[in-house]
């Protein structure tokens, strides 16, 4: 059974020129979905920015009548509604500001496993194949989930690899689940969720494949990981939409560049060359600078570091014992972490890194040495 709540959310956002700024501005200044619907008109007009036409909107018994259908359909179909306004989004689409107002999702997301973005052109090339291939198998034990879109080419071999390897991954669709696109990947679809994956999606059951779905399907590839990688793509690419959204969310990009005679290396070569992505050289400098490290053989130390003991500032300390020698954590992670601003932690996490006991990656990420 769904709530009052997610029941009003539906049909708000079914209505016309609502979006998912204009529902998360109402939400946040009414209070809640059920309010926003049950507000009167003139109460509506004195929002800033709701003009005329979406608060006759409001309220019309033909949105609440599909958003009925609509639960009915995930309910008979194991659909789960998050809510943005609730804090039901995966942490790291919620930071975007402009998440889906609802995320519809079949199957089971670990949002403790680090997400990780790979997107390209439906026209994969068998340089794009063999890396999509050596870049999971490098990674397969470090406890993340892949993210793709289920497309043809890049996305598909992303899936289908991630499973080989025991990786789970998440597909996200620029569709309703009333329907399946591409039909081709049905059975892909149906394997993601048997080996523990999800599907996302953003649009009710009433939205077919719409060319400008994808686009907009694009943000929530790039919205739901920390970086996003793209592996071949054209000029003008739609995975050159993403690795913009990704830009846009200050989140890391990398593209993996080729001949500029290979058309689809040369939207990747225009990314690094526009300096809108890192370039990658190798597929081990790819995984440290994300973050994902194979333990290394120590060396004999002249002077081993249990002989030496340092004391530590008090701050610092604390800030060592909250920090990981294999899963990275951002400024603003550990901020929350120790509830404090970072403001007044990054002066000792910079003296941390000077002395050794700590790495700094990309993205302003740490790792305990």
């Amino acid at each position: 059974m769904f709530s009052e709540e997610t029941l009003y959310s539906v049909a708000l956002r079914h209505c016309p020129l609502i979006g998912d700024m204009v529902f998360r501005k109402l939400v946040s200044e009414i209070g809640s979905a059920k309010e926003v619907w049950e507000v009167s008109k003139s109460g509506l007009k004195n929002i800033y920015g709701i003009g005329r036409k979406i608060s006759l909107e409001i309220g019309n018994p033909d949105h609440l009548k599909f958003a009925e259908q609509e639960l009915n359909f995930c309910e008979k179909n194991n659909i789960k509604i998050n809510l943005r306004h609730l804090g039901e989004l995966p942490y790291h689409l919620n930071e975007c500001e402009d998440a889906p107002a609802i995320l519809y999702q079949k199957g089971s997301y670990d949002d403790s496993r680090q997400p990780l973005s790979i997107v390209g052109t439906r026209n994969i090339t068998s340089y794009g194949k063999i890396f999509v291939q050596d870049l999971l198998e490098e990674i397969k034990t470090k406890h993340i989930i892949s993210v793709s879109g289920l497309a043809l080419g890049i996305d598909t071999e992303v899936h289908e690899v991630s499973l080989q390897k025991n990786i789970p991954t998440a597909a996200v669709l620029a569709h309703g689940f009333h329907t399946l696109y591409p039909s081709k990947n049905r059975r892909l679809s149906e394997r993601i969720l048997e080996e523990n994956g999800v599907l996302f999606t953003e649009f009710n059951s009433s939205q077919k494949p719409d060319r400008e779905n994808f686009i907009q399907r694009n943000r929530v590839i790039a919205g739901l990981s920390r970086a996003t990688i793209v592996v071949e793509t054209a000029f003008g690419g739609g995975s050159v939409s993403t690795a913009t959204f990704a830009n846009n969310y200050n989140r890391e990009v990398y593209a993996l560049p080729g001949k500029i005679t290979d058309k689809y290396s040369q939207g990747c070569n225009q990314l690094i060359f526009q300096n809108k992505a890192a370039s990658i050289s190798t597929v081990s400098s790819l995984t440290e600078q994300l973050g994902f490290h194979k333990e290394s053989a120590k060396t004999g130390e002249l002077f081993p570091s249990s002989e030496i003991k340092i004391q530590l500032p008090e701050i610092q300390q604390t800030l060592l014992n909250a920090l990981d020698k294999n899963t990275p954590l951002s400024l603003d992670e550990i901020s929350v972490k120790l509830q404090m601003p970072s403001y007044k932690i990054l002066p000792d996490l910079l003296q941390l890194e000077i002395s050794g006991y700590i790495k700094a990656l990309s993205g302003r990420q740490y790792l305990a040495n």
